[in-house]
């Protein structure tokens, strides 16, 4: 019997940050006080506050320790475990209240939260499937089978109103509907981990945090459309999730949840990974499933549609990861549970990767509806430095953005569409005043040229053109009938490529068009970034009266563009500035400015 149970993030960002260290280290310190009987250690998943890693939380108090390193175990394990006194100087700073500590429940961080997806994660040793078990791990399986017809479970989903957490928001029972009622002597259960948005993390820390929960629900998936063979398609980037995977995987065929004659029912699943090299259009699903196949991963012609039609030509359902993570708390709380949480039409919660300019680059799951400045400035934390909030980019290069002025919209699927944005699988990048949006525009559509796979002219050519007429209009050519032959172009693509990544291509720049038209003229126009990050529009210039001629900048300028005696104003050669901006940052004095 432990006395103390010790929790330590093993996810990516904490394992970057040294987390296996600061393991070894409290190992170290038990072992010399002779506690390795009386307290454990537990690695766990994200707990979400992914930029104050390594962090660990000591239980029975729940004091939340964060940024932790290896030479603060000692401290830790002799005023803590041993004396009773937390470290207060290593506690996060929101749980700490004058001479009180509060848990992490009560931070503004988590306040606003609602785990379902993520419920586990940071929780539970993700590697143990007994601990799994112990928090009703297995349990809708076992529902399901002992309980439930095929038809029942289906029922059940659609009656949830669960939407696909992973784009299109299709309804997920619906889904499952269509595939059930094609006959057929094979199909296949599907799981998109491919996660391919810039800066999205949610499917890898749940896969990370709780893979089990994938496990059990493509089961039950597979239970329900009549399906004995599943498939996680996941990036090779993701060593740690694909780990996790194979353990839990030969856990539950261990434990005979995995594999023939489940719960001794007659039903038989089992689940294969399979490691995809990083290509965006993968995370279409079927480009996946050509790649499952062994083939080049480019999209195929839909109708058929993958319920009658899909991996190797037979009904197949995929859903991403965080789809699936709801599908155990669906059967085991109900329908009706899961349809009290969110809004009408978009039910449930949402998992959220919160990045870009904002004070906490976290992982938060809120229910569907929650206002996005309560997302921003409550569990984000607000724009650091005192800056002004400018745009939220939502749903990757897939989504658009959402200006300041609809701060206070509820993030939901149809609101969002609206906007001209979507929700995407969470990626959320928060933008200050310094963001140039045509310049963010440029950046998502760069990324999408990119990983293009080619096989259609519209999303292979069109892309192209329309980034080309985004970098002449950055460089400070492009006139105002590039505005509109862009405009153009975007919907020509959208209405002509052959798979969701070509069509949803244009959507940053037609959302930036339609919020942020105005610096698209200024840099049309005026010939001017109104936010100084456009280097073909600046140039350097050097306040007189502020220059008090101290020659740091001249010394600090990479290519000599700085002249002037000391004590004397200095001046800048615009022919030689090649605009790094090594001078504004070296200048006390705030005499550069970007004109």
């Amino acid at each position: 019997m432990y006395r103390s149970h010790i929790l330590i993030c093993g996810g990516t960002g904490c394992t970057s940050s040294g987390s296996g260290a600061v393991i070894e280290a409290l190992e170290a310190e038990l072992k010399k006080n002779a506690l390795e009987e009386e307290i454990k250690i537990i690695k766990t998943g994200c707990f979400g506050l992914c930029a104050i890693g390594p962090i660990m939380i000591v239980y029975p108090e729940g004091c939340f320790y964060s940024e932790v390193k290896p030479e603060d175990m000692e401290e830790i394990v002799n005023e803590h475990l041993i004396k009773g006194r937390p470290v207060k100087r290593l506690l996060y700073k929101e749980t700490v209240e004058g001479d009180s500590i509060k848990s992490l429940n009560h931070t503004d961080f988590y306040r606003k939260q609602m785990r379902v997806a993520l419920r586990n994660c940071g929780v539970i040793n993700p590697e143990s499937i007994d601990e799994y078990i112990a928090y009703d791990g297995y349990a809708a399986l076992a529902k399901c089978l002992d309980e439930y017809t095929p038809q029942q479970v289906i029922d059940i989903v659609l009656d949830s109103g669960l939407r696909g957490r992973g784009g299109a928001g299709f309804p997920t029972g619906l889904k499952w509907k269509f595939a059930a009622a094609n006959q057929a002597d094979q199909k296949y259960v599907c799981c998109n981990a491919d996660e391919g948005d810039p800066g999205a993390f949610m499917d890898r820390s749940i896969l990370e945090g709780d893979p089990h929960a994938v496990l059990e629900a493509m089961a039950i998936a597979g239970y329900a459309i009549g399906a004995n063979q599943g498939y996680i398609y996941i990036r090779a980037e993701y060593p740690i999730a694909v780990e996790r995977l194979e353990i839990a995987i030969k856990q539950a065929r261990e434990y005979g949840l995995l594999g023939k004659n489940i719960f001794g029912k007659g039903f038989d699943f089992d689940i294969g990974i399979r490691l995809g090299a990083g290509a965006f259009v993968c995370g279409e699903e079927t480009a996946l499933m050509t790649s499952i196949e062994g083939k080049r991963g480019e999209p195929r012609p839909r109708p058929p549609f993958p319920a009658l039609k899909g991996l190797f030509q037979k009904p197949t359902i995929l859903n991403n990861v965080e789809t699936y993570a709801n599908i155990a708390q669906i059967i085991n709380n109900g329908a009706e549970w899961f349809k009290s949480i969110g809004n009408e039409g978009s039910h449930g919660t949402k998992v959220f990767a919160l990045g870009g300019k904002i004070n906490n680059t976290v992982l938060v799951e809120v229910p569907i509806g929650t206002p996005l400045r309560t997302v921003i400035e409550e569990i984000g934390g607000g724009i650091p430095n005192g800056k002004k909030f400018k745009a939220a980019q939502i749903g990757g290069p897939s989504g658009g953005c959402i200006p300041s002025e609809h701060l206070d919209v509820a993030i939901d699927y149809n609101t969002l569409i609206e906007l001209g944005a979507m929700m995407g699988s969470g990626g959320l990048i928060v933008m200050d005043e310094d963001n140039c949006m045509v310049d963010i525009a440029k950046f998502f559509l760069e990324f999408t040229v990119d990983e293009s796979c080619g096989k259609c002219t519209p999303c292979r050519i069109g892309t192209k053109r329309l980034y080309e007429m985004l970098e002449k209009i950055t460089s400070g050519n492009g006139t105002l009938e590039d505005l509109d032959e862009m405009e153009k172009l975007c919907y020509y693509i959208k209405n002509n490529s052959l798979c969701g990544l070509g069509q949803t291509a244009p959507n940053p720049v037609l959302s930036t068009l339609r919020h942020f038209r105005d610096e698209y003229v200024a840099h049309v126009v005026d010939k001017k970034c109104p936010s100084g990050v456009c280097k073909d529009l600046l140039s350097y210039v050097i306040i007189a009266d502020k220059c008090k001629g101290c020659t740091a900048c001249a010394r600090k300028c990479p290519v000599g563009a700085i002249s002037g005696a000391v004590k004397q104003v200095h001046s800048i050669d615009t022919a030689k500035c090649i605009k790094c901006g090594a001078c504004i940052e070296t200048c006390k004095f705030g005499a550069i400015v970007k004109m």
